[in-house]
Protein backbone atom coordinates (compact mmCIF):
# COMPACT_ATOMS: atom_id res chain seq x y z
CA UNK A 1 0.00 0.00 0.00
CA UNK A 2 1.09 3.63 -0.57
CA UNK A 3 -0.31 6.91 0.44
CA UNK A 4 -1.45 8.91 -2.04
CA UNK A 5 -0.95 12.47 -3.02
CA UNK A 6 -4.30 14.97 -1.81
CA UNK A 7 -4.75 17.21 -4.53
CA UNK A 8 -6.48 20.78 -3.20
CA UNK A 9 -9.10 23.43 -4.35
CA UNK A 10 -9.14 24.40 -7.05
CA UNK A 11 -7.28 21.54 -8.73
CA UNK A 12 -9.07 20.66 -12.24
CA UNK A 13 -10.15 16.81 -11.01
CA UNK A 14 -12.02 18.41 -8.67
CA UNK A 15 -14.73 19.99 -10.88
CA UNK A 16 -14.86 17.16 -13.30
CA UNK A 17 -17.33 14.48 -13.36
CA UNK A 18 -15.55 11.01 -12.71
CA UNK A 19 -15.83 8.58 -14.94
CA UNK A 20 -17.77 5.03 -14.29
CA UNK A 21 -15.86 2.29 -13.46
CA UNK A 22 -16.10 -0.64 -16.11
CA UNK A 23 -13.31 -3.17 -14.74
CA UNK A 24 -12.80 -4.30 -11.33
CA UNK A 25 -9.23 -5.84 -11.12
CA UNK A 26 -6.35 -5.67 -9.07
CA UNK A 27 -5.43 -2.21 -9.92
CA UNK A 28 -8.92 -1.31 -8.82
CA UNK A 29 -8.19 -3.33 -5.61
CA UNK A 30 -5.26 -1.13 -5.48
CA UNK A 31 -6.12 1.76 -5.43
CA UNK A 32 -9.15 1.39 -2.91
CA UNK A 33 -5.86 0.00 -1.09
CA UNK A 34 -4.11 3.18 -0.86
CA UNK A 35 -6.93 5.49 -0.36
CA UNK A 36 -7.95 4.18 2.51
CA UNK A 37 -4.11 4.17 4.06
CA UNK A 38 -4.03 7.87 2.47
CA UNK A 39 -7.84 8.84 4.51
CA UNK A 40 -6.50 7.32 7.43
CA UNK A 41 -3.17 9.27 7.40
CA UNK A 42 -4.75 12.32 6.76
CA UNK A 43 -6.59 11.58 8.81
CA UNK A 44 -9.59 12.10 7.78
CA UNK A 45 -13.38 10.05 7.34
CA UNK A 46 -13.56 9.64 3.78
CA UNK A 47 -11.88 10.18 0.47
CA UNK A 48 -12.98 10.06 -3.26
CA UNK A 49 -10.63 9.45 -5.77
CA UNK A 50 -10.63 12.75 -7.98
CA UNK A 51 -8.98 13.69 -4.13
CA UNK A 52 -5.91 11.70 -5.16
CA UNK A 53 -5.73 13.50 -9.01
CA UNK A 54 -8.13 10.05 -10.37
CA UNK A 55 -11.08 10.89 -12.29
CA UNK A 56 -12.46 7.85 -11.14
CA UNK A 57 -15.76 7.25 -9.09
CA UNK A 58 -14.58 5.46 -6.13
CA UNK A 59 -14.13 6.31 -2.74
CA UNK A 60 -13.79 4.74 0.80
CA UNK A 61 -15.74 5.93 4.17
CA UNK A 62 -14.78 4.79 7.47
CA UNK A 63 -16.51 6.98 10.50
CA UNK A 64 -15.01 4.39 13.45
CA UNK A 65 -11.90 6.45 13.28
CA UNK A 66 -9.73 3.54 14.50
CA UNK A 67 -6.46 4.03 17.10
CA UNK A 68 -3.33 1.91 15.78
CA UNK A 69 -4.25 -2.04 16.06
CA UNK A 70 -8.27 -1.34 15.97
CA UNK A 71 -10.32 -2.86 13.56
CA UNK A 72 -11.49 -0.40 10.86
CA UNK A 73 -15.14 -0.40 9.05
CA UNK A 74 -13.91 0.57 5.80
CA UNK A 75 -16.87 1.39 3.64
CA UNK A 76 -16.02 1.18 -0.08
CA UNK A 77 -18.58 2.69 -2.75
CA UNK A 78 -17.99 1.81 -6.40
CA UNK A 79 -20.33 3.65 -8.83
CA UNK A 80 -22.13 5.02 -6.37
CA UNK A 81 -25.92 5.85 -6.72
CA UNK A 82 -27.82 8.22 -4.23
CA UNK A 83 -31.43 6.40 -3.80
CA UNK A 84 -32.92 8.47 -1.80
CA UNK A 85 -31.93 10.69 1.41
CA UNK A 86 -34.53 11.84 4.40
CA UNK A 87 -34.05 14.54 7.07
CA UNK A 88 -32.67 17.49 5.81
CA UNK A 89 -29.65 18.70 8.15
CA UNK A 90 -26.77 21.64 8.64
CA UNK A 91 -24.09 20.37 9.20
CA UNK A 92 -20.09 21.60 10.04
CA UNK A 93 -18.42 19.76 7.05
CA UNK A 94 -14.44 20.00 6.48
CA UNK A 95 -12.84 18.55 3.42
CA UNK A 96 -9.22 17.09 2.83
CA UNK A 97 -8.70 18.96 -0.54
CA UNK A 98 -9.99 22.50 1.33
CA UNK A 99 -7.75 21.88 4.24
CA UNK A 100 -8.58 24.28 7.72
CA UNK A 101 -11.92 25.44 6.04
CA UNK A 102 -14.95 24.17 7.76
CA UNK A 103 -18.16 25.58 7.19
CA UNK A 104 -21.96 24.69 8.22
CA UNK A 105 -23.66 23.00 4.72
CA UNK A 106 -27.42 21.62 3.82
CA UNK A 107 -27.22 17.98 3.78
CA UNK A 108 -28.94 14.66 5.11
CA UNK A 109 -29.19 12.97 8.17
CA UNK A 110 -29.96 9.35 6.41
CA UNK A 111 -29.39 7.93 2.83
CA UNK A 112 -29.78 5.52 0.76
CA UNK A 113 -27.45 4.28 -1.62
CA UNK A 114 -26.35 1.73 -4.25
CA UNK A 115 -23.05 0.53 -5.28
CA UNK A 116 -20.61 -2.02 -6.24
CA UNK A 117 -17.69 -3.22 -3.96
CA UNK A 118 -14.15 -3.50 -5.36
CA UNK A 119 -15.34 -6.97 -7.23
CA UNK A 120 -18.07 -5.07 -8.71
CA UNK A 121 -20.53 -6.96 -6.77
CA UNK A 122 -23.89 -4.25 -6.31
CA UNK A 123 -24.55 -3.61 -2.53
CA UNK A 124 -27.70 -1.07 -0.67
CA UNK A 125 -26.18 0.73 2.10
CA UNK A 126 -27.90 3.29 4.42
CA UNK A 127 -26.41 5.00 6.74
CA UNK A 128 -27.24 8.10 9.27
CA UNK A 129 -25.59 10.71 11.17
CA UNK A 130 -21.90 11.33 9.98
CA UNK A 131 -22.16 8.14 8.08
CA UNK A 132 -24.76 9.58 5.70
CA UNK A 133 -23.02 13.00 6.16
CA UNK A 134 -20.00 11.59 4.62
CA UNK A 135 -20.89 9.00 2.07
CA UNK A 136 -22.71 12.36 0.52
CA UNK A 137 -19.74 14.29 0.95
CA UNK A 138 -17.23 12.09 -1.03
CA UNK A 139 -20.00 11.13 -3.89
CA UNK A 140 -20.04 15.39 -4.27
CA UNK A 141 -16.62 14.75 -5.12
CA UNK A 142 -17.19 12.14 -7.94
CA UNK A 143 -19.78 15.05 -9.45
CA UNK A 144 -17.54 17.27 -9.86
CA UNK A 145 -18.72 19.23 -6.65
CA UNK A 146 -17.24 20.15 -2.90
CA UNK A 147 -18.65 21.16 -0.23
CA UNK A 148 -19.37 25.04 -0.47
CA UNK A 149 -20.61 24.01 -3.60
CA UNK A 150 -24.02 23.85 -1.21
CA UNK A 151 -23.65 27.26 0.28
CA UNK A 152 -25.21 29.89 -1.20
CA UNK A 153 -23.20 33.05 -3.52
CA UNK A 154 -22.13 35.24 -0.68
CA UNK A 155 -21.56 32.21 1.80
CA UNK A 156 -19.06 30.75 -0.99
CA UNK A 157 -17.11 33.54 -1.89
CA UNK A 158 -16.30 34.59 2.15
CA UNK A 159 -15.30 30.92 2.25
CA UNK A 160 -13.24 31.49 -1.06
CA UNK A 161 -11.78 33.89 0.59
CA UNK A 162 -11.05 32.67 3.84
CA UNK A 163 -9.95 29.49 2.07
CA UNK A 164 -7.51 31.57 0.15
CA UNK A 165 -6.25 33.28 3.79
CA UNK A 166 -5.56 29.58 4.74
CA UNK A 167 -3.95 28.51 1.30
CA UNK A 168 -1.12 31.45 1.66
CA UNK A 169 -0.26 30.47 5.31
CA UNK A 170 2.28 27.86 6.16
CA UNK A 171 0.00 24.40 7.31
CA UNK A 172 0.51 22.36 10.02
CA UNK A 173 0.20 18.52 9.15
CA UNK A 174 -3.54 17.92 8.34
CA UNK A 175 -5.85 17.31 10.96
CA UNK A 176 -8.84 18.22 9.02
CA UNK A 177 -11.63 15.48 8.27
CA UNK A 178 -13.60 15.39 5.72
CA UNK A 179 -17.05 15.88 6.47
CA UNK A 180 -15.98 16.33 10.36
CA UNK A 181 -18.18 15.21 12.78
CA UNK A 182 -19.64 18.46 15.78
CA UNK A 183 -20.91 17.63 18.61
CA UNK A 184 -24.75 16.97 16.86
CA UNK A 185 -26.31 18.38 13.83
CA UNK A 186 -28.26 21.17 14.54
CA UNK A 187 -32.21 20.76 13.26
CA UNK A 188 -33.32 21.92 9.76
CA UNK A 189 -35.43 25.26 10.02
CA UNK A 190 -38.84 24.92 10.74
CA UNK A 191 -40.98 26.19 7.46
CA UNK A 192 -43.64 28.57 7.49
Amino acid sequence: MATLSIVTYPHPVLKQKAAEVTVFDEALAQLVADMAETMYAAPGVGLAAPQVGISQQVCVVDISQPEEGEPKELWVLINPVIVETREPISWEEGCLSLPGLYREVPTYNWALIKAADVTGQRRILNGSGLLAVAMLHEIEHLQGRVFIDRLGPLKRRFALKAYRRLSEKPQPAPAATDASAPPAPSSPPESS
